[in-house]
């Protein structure tokens, strides 16, 4: 057993560790007509709002390291019109097989929703083991370009939504497959950048590694993306444990 599945054995121990107790209490309060139900209740709800409080920053820490990991993928799929390629855009297949074990590795599952109809309703569901999870939908027609049947164009919409909503979710970028440039000009980030931002232990130090950044890149718009994540979950980790300390 290697270090990180001591780590979560762990983790999971201690998350039962901490129930047990509590399941035990509320049976024993059932049984007793003293005990004040509205009080239990009130004291119920708190628990639950901090372990949502915990179970979002476990999201967000996680995020920011994941964000680190994602690949750009490859254009692969093309759209033709009148036998020319109108655009090119990465094919639902590469983003899978280059999300998928990332997002296991930093706890995360992706699923989708579908629901069919005059419009095919997608909804991307990126849940963290931890609890929280956050969604996004989008509503397509169906596509019915380049003659395809009923069924194809139901299909062809489906991935359409699998990839927005995965996108969107995890700010996805692709790049032509033969883009010879993209290779040549991406950055790549020191770690010490990320150790800055997470030493931050309030906005105002955290907004001073903003700025630095922005010094560093020419102006916002060209912080390296995995950066922007990692400011932002920090951010949200920041302002959720100040608003529990309230």
């Amino acid at each position: 057993m290697n270090a990180v599945t001591k780590s979560e054995s762990a983790q999971e121990l201690q998350v039962q560790d901490n129930v047990a107790p509590m399941l035990a209490m509320i049976e024993r309060a059932a049984r007793d007509p003293n005990v004040d139900v509205g009080k239990m209740e009130k004291l119920w709800a708190m628990k639950e709002h901090a372990d949502a409080i915990h179970a979002k920053q476990a999201y967000d820490a996680a995020m920011a390291n994941l964000q680190t990991e994602l690949p750009d993928i490859p254009e692969r799929g093309k759209a033709m019109v009148n036998g020319s390629v109108r655009y090119t855009f990465a094919l639902w297949e590469d983003i899978n097989a280059a999300i998928k074990p990332i997002l296991s590795k930093h706890g995360f599952a992706l699923t989708f929703r579908i629901v069919p109809g005059d419009h095919i309703s997608v909804t991307g569901v990126l849940s963290h083991k931890d609890g929280h999870r956050e969604e996004t939908s989008i509503s397509l027609p169906a596509d019915t370009s380049g003659s395809k049947n009923a069924v194809q164009a139901v299909a062809s919409s489906t991935s359409y939504g699998k990839r927005y909503t995965a996108g969107a979710l995890l700010n996805l970028t692709s790049h032509g497959e033969d883009d010879d440039a993209f290779s040549a000009v991406k950055q790549e980030v020191e770690p010490s950048w990320f150790d800055a931002l997470e030493a931050a232990t309030d906005e105002a130090a955290l907004r001073k590694q903003k700025a630095e950044m922005v010094t560093t890149w020419g102006k916002a718009a060209s912080i390296p993306k995995e950066l922007v994540a990692a400011y932002n979950a920090r951010l949200d980790v920041l302002r959720a444990a100040e608003k529990a300390a309230q």
